[in-house]
């Protein structure tokens, strides 16, 4: 018989922060990549829309890991999520638009 391991919010929360880590460190190395110097016209255009995207959607998933860490952070002093909290506020979300 295997141990039933208990689901807790704070242990999902930061196996959660961990993988959008490694999301987030992908993202910045697809980023990286140069461009195809072969490459112009719409396929160019479309490749670097496309490094765009991953760029503003690594930018988003680095603000909700930043309010995901905050909720942990609140769930270990406070053991809850205060209802009325806005996770939204950080230093991420401030230069995020």
């Amino acid at each position: 018989m295997s141990k039933s391991h208990k689901f807790t919010t704070i242990d999902a929360s930061t196996r959660l922060m961990q993988s959008m880590e490694v999301a987030i460190n992908n993202m910045i190395e697809e980023i990286k990549k140069p461009v195809d110097p072969e490459v112009s016209g719409s396929a160019r255009k479309a490749e670097l829309q496309s490094i765009k995207q991953t760029a503003v959607d690594c930018k988003e998933l680095i603000v909700e890991r930043q309010r995901l860490e905050q909720m942990v952070k609140d769930l270990k002093q406070n053991g809850e999520i205060e209802a009325d909290k806005d996770y939204s506020g950080g230093f991420a979300e401030r230069f995020s638009k």
